[in-house]
């Protein structure tokens, strides 16, 4: 059954939701003006099909699905627009990490990044180091990573949306992450 006009208010969506949207949308794109424009390009949507909206979750929850897959286009279209010097600059900065054994090479052992838990602020600072260092990573590796650990979505849902591989996947996660330990521990510790 699909639900009447009165029961969906396209009126009151910028008023309702535009804050939360736009929330969601920029810890996953970090451009605020593409964030912007995602949201808009959301409720554009929402209004374009708004007649098939059934009522079956909240309308906050069916627009940020739409949101959802407006940002998982923009990786798309960013991942295939990489540019392959982004990922060697990339992986050249991970090849002094390991020694020949396999073994952390003694100056880029991990070592505690040393956040409080209990001090906001210090968390506040640190969430704003580690989104500069997601900003320096390759665009493909950004959204794999962001899909992964902020949207819990599941890997082959990934590998599909992203059109990669499992064991590029996990080659992407791997090097994302040591790559995101480096940058923290140069730009925190």
């Amino acid at each position: 059954m699909l639900l009447t006009d009165q029961q969906v208010n396209p009126h009151k969506w910028v008023e309702n939701y535009a804050d939360y949207l736009y929330a969601y949308a920029i810890t996953r794109i970090r451009d605020e003006e593409m964030a912007r424009d995602l949201v808009q390009e959301t409720f554009l949507a929402a209004l374009e099909r708004v007649d098939k909206f059934e009522g079956k979750s909240s309308e906050r929850t069916w627009l940020t699905a739409i949101l959802k897959n407006k940002i998982i286009d923009t990786y798309r279209k960013k991942s295939q627009g990489i540019v392959d010097n982004d990922i060697e600059k990339a992986e050249r900065e991970q090849q002094d990490f390991f020694e020949e054994d396999g073994h952390w090479s003694p100056h880029r052992r991990p070592s505690a990044f040393g956040v409080d838990e209990h001090d906001p602020l210090h968390n506040k600072e640190f969430n704003r180091v580690l989104q500069q260092c997601m900003q320096k990573l390759p665009a493909l590796w950004l959204a794999v990573f962001t899909m992964k650990h902020l949207d819990d979505e599941p890997t082959d849902a990934i590998c599909t949306e992203l059109k990669v591989s499992s064991a590029n996947f996990w080659v992407i996660i791997h090097r994302t992450k040591l790559n995101l330990r480096a940058c923290l521990q140069k730009n925190w510790i």
